[in-house]
This record gives structure tokens, sequence and C-alpha cells, in this order.
């Protein structure tokens, strides 16, 4: 029995031993080439960045539901300068939050706690439009108030940026209508001479033919 386990012992030893990693570098079978990953922020500049809590307000069950936990950002694109919120989850990135900040759009602290707040916005986080009612919690009330200014600051930019549009809009139209004013009004003095002639035979005419007709009395 002693020979026999003195055996299996050495038998155990001698696997283990082949286990062992002796440095020797395998080449892997098939070469995977590096991949290029694109967000869809590649054209847009961070404005803000903070860890949140997102909720979202069921209206059929009339209670507020988790959207996710991870990072809200408010990114500008370089070229249209258009503002919107973005907040994926942590650990899996899928985006539980997605849409633009209008002029219209206004953020209020949630009522009882000044680390939250809410606001109304028409959300893409689905793949289509939806009204929704959005909390978002922040760790510090710092934080929440940071988030609230950045919101209504670039609201209201935003606002004055449509304002500066229209009047950009209605200015070019004023300047078209005063060109095409000014032509009419050119077209209206030139009377070309020939017409003019014309105009004096025609009147002339039935005068002249008056004076040839015989009276009624020969």
């Amino acid at each position: 029995m002693a020979s026999s386990d003195a055996e299996r012992r050495e038998e155990e030893e001698n696997v283990a031993g082949e286990d062992e990693d002796t440095g020797a570098q395998v080449a892997p079978i098939v070469k995977l080439e590096e991949v290029a990953v694109t967000t869809g922020e590649e054209e847009e500049e961070s404005l803000l960045d903070l860890k949140s809590k997102l909720y979202r307000f069921d209206k059929d069950g009339n209670q507020w539901k988790e959207r996710g936990a991870g990072t809200v950002k408010f990114l500008r694109h370089n070229e249209s300068g258009k503002v919107r919120l973005v907040m994926r989850q942590s650990k899996t990135l899928k985006i539980c939050a997605n849409h633009l900040i209008l002029p219209v759009m206004s953020v209020q602290e949630h009522a009882g706690n000044d680390k939250s707040c809410v606001w109304h916005a028409t959300d893409f986080a689905d793949g289509e439009l939806k009204d929704e009612l959005f909390c978002i919690r922040f760790p510090s009330v710092e934080n929440c108030k940071t988030f609230m200014e950045m919101f209504q600051e670039i609201a209201e930019s935003q606002g004055k940026k449509e304002e500066s549009k229209d009047a950009t809009a209605a200015a070019g139209l004023l300047e078209k209508l005063s060109v095409e004013d000014a032509k009419s009004e050119k077209t209206g003095e030139e009377v070309p001479v020939a017409v003019k002639e014309k105009e004096t035979d025609s009147e002339a005419k039935p005068e002249a033919e008056k004076k040839e007709e015989p009276s009624s009395s020969a």
C-alpha cells in the first residue's frame, strides 16, 4: 500500500509539472484587427459631466421608475451650436436620456429633496420621440445646483440664438422686398418713347376723321 501511494504521488507531481508555465509564447490562430468605435459625440464639446441617477415618471403606474445610474452630459455641437443632454448607464453604456435643450424647457428642484431636480423633455433614448418627465438625483447639493444653473443658462442661450436667427431672416426678407419695390417703381417711371408716340397718334386720329366727315345738311 505504501509503495502504491508513493507511485500515485509521483504521478500527480509529474502531471503538475507538465501544467507549469514554461515561458513559451504561442502565436494566436486568428489575428483580430483593431476596430474604431464611434459614440456619436465626436463632433460635440462636453460642457458638463456629472455622476447621477436618472428616473422617469411612469404615467400608467403613476410612479417613478429608475432609468439607470451613470454620467449625465451637456454636449454642444461644434457647427450648429445646439446642446443636448445625454446620459449613459455606467456599466452597459446604454443611453437612458438623449434630447435637445430647448428655449421653452425649464428645470426645477424636486419637492422635498435639494439633491434632485425635474424637467419635461421630448426624449429619443428609445429610438422614438417620447414626452417624458425626468428626475435626476446627484450625490451632493452642489452638483445638483451646478446642473440646474447650466441647464437654465443653456436654455436661455438657445432662445437668444433663435431670436437672432429670426431677426436675421426678417432683415433679409425686408431687404428683398425693398429691392423688389425699387424695381417696380423704376419700371413705372420709365415709359418707352415709342409707346408714348403710339398713344398720341391713336388719340389724334379720331379728331381727324371727324373733320373729314361730310355735313348732314349737304
